[in-house]
């Protein structure tokens, strides 16, 4: 199928509406810094993410099951669903207007890039422990292709224990938050069940703890103290679809190295430059980082005409458009290697002086 045009794209990519997942901490306000070398766990990395970043997360899962022992998804469908159409994003992967995905159809698609030594091997993929999340009344993204994304993951997992399915009734799309101390203001905050606003839900529902605690089962908490939470310079890292900057939650004790690592990708209009912080600071993920010793990794993505509500590239939009088929969902796709690339600065032994 064709690409739409340049108009079309602007058009039906203005029906995206997505989401992340973040929190915690003091936002320092400073110049940007580099992504600093901490010498932080080559083991044990995840990476989780909401809506587009759900899609996004399970593509890097997919891609580099090697680099990761966990995966943690909100509110998004199948691997590979979008296969480089943003008209079968929209109706087979968001709705299921145009039918639903097949996973035969997409298990063959991988198979392929497998072959190619395009995604990671099936052996590798089987070992992570995946924890994925709908809500019931979700109208953005049908809750069935959260069912088949579980379905999907059944296959590919050595073990049922390595998953967990939780789904929300009376829950729209967004990320449920708890309510309190930090609770961020209310016109931040969208309804339990109708999403809107930042997409963080007034659910009183900790789902960052809930997923942390299952994907690092044996983790113990401490009292090391909080860290910071601040903005790096991006820019050296950036390819079509991202922003300048980022965020780096980095708790007290982490800088020594040794710590492992989140990635955390926000959805479609959940960036800095859609929400500010809210998504940063208000999520959960730091607060559980903070007292189990886990660096937090926030990249942010840009709004363009390409991609009006700054998503991440589940369909291929950063991809050539001269490709016949963009390889966005495998270890070539711009995005990916842009993110490992970010992950392998962490976990990088810092320069001496």
């Amino acid at each position: 199928m064709p690409l739409p045009s340049r108009l079309s794209l602007r058009c039906l990519t203005s029906r995206l509406l997505f989401v992340g997942s973040l929190q915690g901490a003091t936002v320092v306000q400073a110049a940007p810094e580099p992504l600093a070398a901490l010498g932080a766990d080559k083991h044990d990395a995840s990476v989780v993410g909401i809506s587009s970043g759900g899609y996004m997360a399970t593509q890097l899962a997919v891609a580099f099951p090697e680099r990761f022992s966990a995966l943690g998804v909100l509110a998004a469908g199948l691997w590979g669903c979008a296969e480089g159409s943003l008209s079968r994003a929209l109706n087979t992967c968001m709705t299921t207007s145009g039918g639903e995905p097949t996973l035969e159809r997409l298990e063959n698609r991988r198979r392929r890039y497998e072959s190619a030594e395009q995604v990671g091997a099936r052996e590798a993929l089987g070992q992570l422990r995946v924890f994925l999340w709908h809500g019931e009344a979700d109208d953005v993204v049908d809750p069935k292709l959260g069912d088949l994304l579980a379905d999907q993951w059944r296959r590919w997992l050595d073990n049922t224990s390595q998953l967990s399915v939780v789904q929300r009734d009376e829950t729209g799309h967004g990320w449920p938050v708890s309510l309190n101390d930090d609770t961020p203001p209310p016109q931040a905050l969208g309804d339990c069940q109708q999403g809107g606003g930042s997409y963080l839900l007034a659910c009183d529902d900790d789902v960052a703890g809930a997923m942390l605690r299952f994907l690092y089962p044996e983790r113990e908490a401490s009292d090391e103290g909080r860290g910071e939470l601040s903005a790096f310079d991006q820019s050296e890292f950036a390819v079509a679809g991202m922003a300048d900057s980022g965020f780096v939650y980095i708790p007290k004790g982490c800088e020594q190295g040794g710590c492992q690592v989140t990635l955390a990708l926000h959805g479609c209009q959940m960036s800095e430059d859609a929400i500010g912080d809210a998504f940063v600071r208000h999520s959960g993920l730091n607060d559980w980082a903070a007292s189990h010793q886990q660096i937090v990794l926030y990249p942010q993505a840009e709004s363009s005409m390409m991609n009006p509500q700054g998503c991440w590239d589940w369909w291929g939009y950063a991809e050539d458009s001269s490709k016949l088929a963009p390889l966005h969902d495998t270890r070539e796709g711009v995005q990916v290697q842009a993110l490992v690339a970010m992950l392998e600065r962490l976990q990088a032994t810092p320069e001496q002086d």
